[in-house]
């Protein structure tokens, strides 16, 4: 069986330009993250916002089965020529995992089609995530919940459409409550948005957080690709009927024949 081909995405400024950030990750969330989720199944590949097309060439971008996207503070700075090759292959099939702050990136809002906010706090508050979906393949080897001791709260209303499906929905020791896992289908590709992550505290050091991640990159796996055309589709059938009906617009000659 062949590899699942995973690039993981990442600004990977926070854990350049503050030293405690980079205590925690000091390689980069997108190394911790690839660290974490390493298996005999994936192959895998990162890339940051700050290199030579943000690390997503053409080949790496045709290259890739599932893609994570983890971003925060230059949201603004992703091109949008890139966004558009990677929303382009998400309909042809390629899986996307959107995680944390990744709510607000030009890629997730662009396929959502709404705004994406929500409601935040950072007072490393408890978290529990409640598995609502026991026995869907993202939650394979997740007990009833994930409890995480620190984390930055994220709260409703969190602006997205109704998702395929709903997976795990979070608790805040502060009272709030949150759609924290969702999934979705564009086109040919599998998306799923996974709210763990704030750069400050050690949320991909976490073992079942990471056992989800792992778990949705098998599930976002491409079944096909399908190239995003919309061709004319010859008849495979001879066509017997008379009239001028369906040919609005079809230019004829003399004998009502189509030029």
């Amino acid at each position: 069986m062949s590899k699942i081909k995973v690039t993981i995405w990442n600004e990977f400024r926070h854990e350049k330009s503050n030293d405690f950030v980079k205590s925690i990750y000091p390689n980069g969330i997108h190394q911790q993250i690839a660290d974490g989720i390493s298996n005999v199944d994936f192959d895998i590949l990162t890339a940051t916002l700050d290199e030579p097309e943000h690390g997503l060439t053409d080949n790496v971008i045709e290259n890739t089965d599932v893609m994570l996207w983890w971003g925060h503070c230059a949201h603004g700075e992703v091109r949008d020529d890139i966004v558009e090759k990677v929303h382009k292959r998400v309909l042809e099939g390629m899986g996307l995992i959107v995680l944390h702050s990744g709510h607000f990136s030009k890629i997730f809002k662009r396929l959502m089609g709404t705004n994406c906010s929500l409601k935040w706090r950072e007072e490393a508050e408890k978290e529990r995530l409640w598995n609502i979906e026991p026995y869907h393949p993202i939650t394979e080897g997740i007990g009833d919940f994930i409890e995480l001791p620190n984390t930055e709260m994220y709260g409703e209303r969190y602006d997205i459409p109704n998702p395929d499906k709903l997976i795990f929905i979070s608790w805040f020791e502060g009272g709030e409550v949150f759609r924290s896992g969702v999934t979705y289908s564009r086109g040919h590709g599998k998306i799923f948005y996974f709210r763990p992550g704030h750069e400050t505290y050690p949320i991909y050091h976490n073992q079942e957080i990471l056992k989800v991640i792992s778990n949705a990159v098998r599930w976002a796996k491409p079944q096909l690709f399908r190239e995003d055309v919309c061709p004319m589709s010859p008849a495979l059938e001879e066509i017997k009927s008379t009239g001028d009906f369906g040919r609005a617009g079809i230019e004829q000659n003399s004998e009502g024949e189509a030029l």
